[in-house]
């Protein structure tokens, strides 16, 4: 190699780098939905940290940055993170990830939903949301949905890595609808009676549609109301008549009244992380086996 073509590469190194698209997701499961199938064409950030309630994330001030160098935003929707990320956006002033900017891509537009209401609603229902349960992250189905819209966006924004992305997709896609079923099947071995459970908030839908678990009651009298004695009481005769014993809720969500019920009903609590620990490296498909494991094994019980 010459030193003049030796030169010029060192020179090119720096466009090379920043070629990657700037993939920012607002919660840790897209966050590494998008890693999967962008692979080592994208770089991704996180704005919710892996453990936090994705209806109320802390605004920081650094995360207009992130923002306004985003090549894609990836938005769950349905209002779930409205209350901080819209704000946000609008002070990244970054036209490219704009609502409608191809840069702008909503999780729910391909998700398939539950719980959407068939009327209007209002605040005395609880924190219903009007498009439905957002809750659809927990569901390898709508993943699955997810990861191959973000292949044809991937694509769009970056033609040259085509390939890449339809090969990174296919390898997750068939991971995930593999894990998915195997998962399920596993779960439909448990006798009838071993598969029906109890809920802190009404945002497990879509996890207890996968496993063909029910639940019978939810801690909460409606979706984001405290519960009160008269409920809780409602809610334990139904455990003690029914036989339930599990509890399942978030871990960003009180535990304390959910582990009195359980004891009273000679139950357990069973604590599920909020999203995949993006962080520190963890898969998507990782984060849905802990969280099947620690159910399935109290189930089982």
């Amino acid at each position: 190699m010459t030193r003049f073509a030796l030169i010029l590469l060192v020179l090119l190194l720096p466009a090379v780098a920043h070629a990657k698209v700037r993939v920012v997701a607002t919660l840790a499961d897209y966050g590494a939905v998008a890693r999967e199938v962008g692979g080592n064409r994208v770089d991704v950030d996180v704005l919710a940290p892996h453990n936090a309630d994705p209806h109320h994330v802390d605004p920081r001030p650094n995360l207009l940055i992130t923002l306004n160098k985003a090549d894609l935003l990836i938005i769950n929707g349905l209002g779930l993170e409205a209350s901080w990320l819209d704000p946000l956006v609008r002070q990244a002033r970054n036209p490219k990830i704009n609502p409608g900017a191809p840069g702008h891509f909503v999780a729910s537009s391909v998700a398939k939903l539950i719980d959407v209401p068939s009327g209007p609603v209002d605040r005395a229902q609880g924190d219903v949301h009007p498009g439905g349960n957002p809750h659809f992250y927990l569901d390898p189905a709508s993943m699955i949905a997810i990861a191959l819209s973000l292949q044809d966006r991937l694509t769009k924004l970056d033609p040259a890595g085509a390939a890449d992305y339809a090969a990174n997709a296919t390898r997750f896609t068939t991971a995930l609808k593999a894990y998915g079923q195997a998962a399920a099947a596993k779960f439909a071995q448990l006798p009838a009676s071993k598969r029906q459970i109890v809920s802190y908030h009404k945002s497990l839908g879509y996890l207890l549609r996968w496993l063909g678990l029910t639940e019978i009651a939810t801690i909460e009298p409606k979706p984001g109301i405290p519960p009160n004695p008269r409920h809780v009481a409602t809610v334990l005769g139904a455990m003690k008549s029914g036989q339930v014993r599990v509890v399942l809720q978030e871990q960003f969500y009180p535990t304390k009244t959910s582990e009195t019920v359980a004891k009273l009903a000679s139950g357990e609590v069973v604590v599920l992380p909020a999203a995949t620990n993006f962080e520190a490296g963890e898969s998507y498909i990782a984060h849905l086996t802990k969280i099947t494991e620690a159910v399935h094994v109290a189930l089982a019980r």
